[in-house]
């Protein structure tokens, strides 16, 4: 079974880019962010089309989370517990070929220090919550989506350029770190423990040609998912298509 991610900058826009690459790559399960689309036009007549059953949670011009399956899919809730005040649309979670997926894009924090960076924290915060009742359930669960952190200093190309950037800073570096402690798996750097890998790649100063990357997305399975991880990579080359979005899909395939 191959699970994705991709952060698709724009759903209506990119249609023919995530079309394309869904024809490709023939994941089974795809978590999608940054829709930056209302409920009302989320393209489900087209991603159905493609094979496709899908859910969202969607949001006028910002933010928006999707999972698309090609099982039958039950959506299991939608929105962060924790603030009752909180309307951006960064998680949904479902249940699908019997496992549950959250799919999630996590707060970017920027500017720091700040208010978006102290929202970014305290999102993070209720994250964790949640995330350690799902794994207190003791199901196959997976985390997937754009969580705005890298990890490592593997995960950016220059690591002293981004100390206070709120995708680098230590406290979100160190709430990521706390998240893998309840027992999650970091597929990707499991998969890859001691090399650069990269899901993002800026439009300016041509990071995708000089391939300063980042990885900001990141796959978090639970026990009974991570003992059946087999492989797993990043879609590079569709970073390179026309009218690309900034993120390139990256993908697992468990047993």
């Amino acid at each position: 079974m191959k699970i994705a991610t991709f952060n698709i900058n724009g759903i209506n826009g990119r249609l023919p880019v995530l079309l394309k690459w869904l024809k490709e790559a023939k994941p089974d399960i795809v978590c999608l962010q940054e829709l930056k689309a209302p409920e009302d036009r989320f393209p489900a007549a087209a991603i159905k089309k493609a094979g496709y059953n899908s859910i969202w949670h969607g949001q006028k011009a910002w933010n928006g989370v999707a999972i698309l399956s090609k099982d039958e899919i039950k959506e299991v809730r939608r929105g962060i517990p924790g603030d009752s005040e909180d309307v951006q649309s960064r998680y949904i979670e479902a249940i699908t070929f019997q496992k549950v997926i959250g799919c999630i894009y996590l707060p970017n924090g920027n500017p720091y220090p700040g208010p978006k960076f102290e929202y970014k924290r305290k999102w993070f915060k209720r994250l964790a919550a949640h995330a350690k009742k799902l794994m207190a359930m003791e199901l196959p669960v997976m985390l997937v989506g754009d969580y705005n952190v890298m990890p490592t200093e593997l995960d950016v190309y220059k690591p002293e350029k981004y100390l206070d950037n709120a995708l680098f800073r230590k406290e979100i570096r160190t709430a990521y770190k706390n998240l893998l402690k309840q027992g999650w798996t970091d597929a990707l750097r499991t998969l890859y423990p001691d090399e650069p890998i990269y899901t993002f790649w800026d439009y300016l100063r041509n990071a995708y040609g000089r391939d300063a990357g980042l990885r900001l997305d990141h796959f978090l399975l639970s026990p009974l998912i991570a003992e059946t991880l087999k492989k797993g990579g990043v879609d590079k080359h569709v970073r390179g298509w026309e009218k690309a979005s900034d993120h390139a899909p990256a993908w697992i395939e468990i047993k």
